[in-house]
């Protein structure tokens, strides 16, 4: 049976995907936030792509001998069982409906850039409101077209800044970049300090696991993908960040507000730098949230498929879990207008906090899944002859997700810890729907699995 409107993500859109989730709107302020440090922020930023490429390696493994939708739940549960997949899945599905509403409100502020003078509180919630909503429905729509739309947004947003990038080296100028060690103190506090601002740069590395049942060949591509996407990110953040702190003063990237624009100044003259890179700046969203849309939805439609989340999130339409779309675009919404409408700005930035934590908890538990098909000696699941290089990758990984962790700062870890204990009332109370139908279906002679939700999915073309 073929859906013109189905169709699953190639190695090209896979990669697409994962660099589109990873670079979204803060690349645009990101050498203006590390410029304080000095260059040893670019020292910072190649050892977390290090790190981040391992854990791409990772779930490359894992998708290997889980080719299947939620990525990291899947992961977590076959490796540990229902109550760390409950906990993976939870994680991300709430970083990722609260991380849609941040990037919508990130949205607004570049759509000002290209269109002053016409600010409200009004308007500028119908454009959150709408740069939540035209995501969704591209959704709605099918497979087929989020992969298009993720890929072209991709080549519009890698273009401008690729061009500033390589543009860059050619105006460079070492007596811009300052100090190494602009903060003071030793080498390795600034290292850590500037990592601290960098270290939620690669979140979004996982989109091609997540979807992985939307991939065509995942046990091959998914990797391939990850790994590509994250260097294809890296290749955008380093040279743009250079290339910024060469033709930038340092004295005045330290106050910048648009570094990317101020470089583009520097560089050619004028002031039309800023309607580009604000131009830019909101094609990068648009594309993250057009991936991150349907990110919100795998994880939940791959915990429903097993009974920990509401059967609802099973419901999948042209290849995409429509429910899970509709939810989190509801919540996103409900948390953005809460933020114009009441001014409840404290609450926003609390859970927005919440998600650099939440973000780490399905990365631990993926890491540790891998460390432990290897150390149970399982070694044909994570591809035999490649031990010790494998545990080595894994190990890095794991290190680089507890890296993670600790730059989320205390305030961070509390209250996530607080929103993540907060699910396990959640799981009680599916764990419970679940074990009454088994033992009802046990006392009628039925299969355990009777009352629950078809878990057939549609053909893909």
């Amino acid at each position: 049976m073929h859906d013109r409107h189905t169709r699953r993500f190639g190695l090209g859109t896979a990669t697409a995907l994962v660099m589109g989730n990873i670079i979204g709107g803060g690349i645009f302020l990101l050498p203006a936030s590390v410029a304080p440090f000095g260059t040893v922020s670019l020292v910072a930023f190649g050892v977390l792509t290090l790190g981040a490429i391992a854990l791409a390696l990772v779930f490359g493994r894992l998708a290997q001998r889980h080719p299947d939708t939620g990525g990291p739940y899947v992961y977590a549960r076959e490796a540990f069982g229902d109550f760390a997949g409950f906990l993976s899945a939870w994680s991300y599905w709430t970083m990722a409906w609260v991380s849609n509403a941040a990037l919508a409100v990130a949205a607004v502020g570049y759509v000002h850039v290209l269109f002053p003078g016409h600010a409200s509180t009004g308007l500028d919630l119908t454009v959150a409101l709408a740069a939540l909503w035209l995501p969704a429905i591209s959704n709605f729509a099918g497979t087929r077209y989020v992969g298009a739309v993720q890929l072209i947004a991709t080549v519009l947003k890698f273009i401008p800044l690729l061009f500033i990038a390589i543009a860059g080296l050619f105006f460079f100028d070492a007596d811009n970049l300052g100090s190494f060690n602009a903060g003071g103190g030793s080498a390795l506090g600034g290292l850590s300090a500037a990592a601290a601002f960098l270290l939620y740069s690669y979140l979004g590395l996982e989109s091609a696991a997540m979807s992985a049942g939307e991939v065509r060949n995942p046990q091959r591509n998914v990797g391939r993908a990850t790994v590509l996407g994250v260097v294809g990110a890296a290749v955008v953040y380093l040279l743009g960040t250079v290339s910024v702190f060469g033709t930038v003063p340092h004295d005045k990237l330290v106050d910048s507000k648009a570094p990317f624009s101020d470089a583009i100044n520097m560089m050619f003259g004028g002031h039309w730098g800023g309607m580009l890179v604000a131009a830019a700046a909101v094609i990068s969203i648009v594309g993250a949230l057009n991936g991150w849309t349907l990110m919100s939805a795998q994880s939940p439609y791959a915990a429903a498929r097993d009974g920990l989340f509401p059967a609802a999130f099973q419901k999948k339409r042209r290849g995409v879990p429509t429910f899970g779309v509709l939810a989190s675009a509801i919540l996103a919404s409900a948390l953005t207008v809460i933020n114009y409408v009441s001014g409840a700005g404290g609450v926003f930035e609390i859970l927005v906090l919440i998600t650099t934590f939440s973000a780490t908890v399905p990365y631990l538990l993926a890491a540790a899944a891998q460390i432990y098909y290897l150390l149970t000696g399982r070694r044909d699941e994570v591809r035999p002859g490649r031990f010790a290089r494998d545990l080595i990758l894994a190990l890095v990984a794991f290190g680089f997700t507890f890296w993670l962790v600790a730059g989320a700062g205390y305030a961070a870890i509390y209250q996530g810890v607080l929103f993540l204990f907060a699910g396990i009332l959640v799981y009680a109370w599916m764990r419970a729907r679940r074990t009454v139908r088994e033992r009802e279906a046990a006392e009628a002679g039925l299969p355990a699995d009777a009352d629950d939700a078809p878990k057939h999915e549609e053909p893909v073309a």
